[in-house]
């Protein structure tokens, strides 16, 4: 079963969203401006992308592989003005300002928001599994021949949380190996 509004509130009480928005943010208070929306849905949380990007660059001819990451493949970026730049066809870490602490009858599996997607810029997030507990390490590709402009401190993508039986083994019980995440954390086997 898919979690409302109403039962995203009641566990976030509990832990499981930390800070929590406990409405849809549209509009700053302070000033009136507009952002890409962030905070608690109908039926999932719009988490919201922290200010410290990894781009992908092939300044130095390194070579992506998932068993030895190198970090001469990223440039490290601290949003300034509010945002940063991805390159056309190019692709970002980033992470959550939010951290989740994910309840053993809980999976969330995270989507793209529709703002972005109707720009071509694209994220994947593997699914949250339940016992799992850390920032989001958010995946981001343009896909276009433009530079994208992703916003620092807003939302940028749902989580959609799914209720089932306790499972048997969480990824706490296995040691999972991106528990306790904080900040951007690049491939581990």
């Amino acid at each position: 079963m898919i979690l409302n509004d109403r039962q995203i509130i009641e566990l976030a009480k509990q832990g499981m969203i930390e800070p929590f928005v406990p409405r849809n943010v549209r509009q700053l208070d302070d000033n009136g401006k507009r952002v890409i929306s962030y905070g608690v849905s109908s039926f999932g949380y719009d988490l919201r992308v922290g200010r410290h990007f990894k781009i992908f660059s092939n300044v130095h001819n390194a070579i992506i592989d998932p068993k030895n990451v190198n970090e001469r493949a990223f440039v490290d970026v601290e949003a300034e003005d509010g945002y940063i730049l991805i390159p056309p066809n190019s692709f970002a870490l980033a992470h959550s300002i939010e951290y989740f602490r994910i309840p053993r009858d809980i999976m969330a599996i995270c989507v793209g928001k529709s703002t972005y997607a109707r720009c071509g810029i694209i994220t994947n997030v593997t699914p949250f599994e339940p016992g799992f507990e850390g920032q989001i390490t958010l995946e981001i590709s343009n896909t276009t021949p433009l530079p994208a402009k992703i916003y620092a401190e807003e939302g940028l993508c749902q989580v959609l949380f799914l209720r089932g039986e306790p499972c048997e083994v969480s990824y706490a019980d296995r040691n999972g190996k991106y528990q306790g995440q904080r900040g951007i954390v690049t491939a581990r086997i």
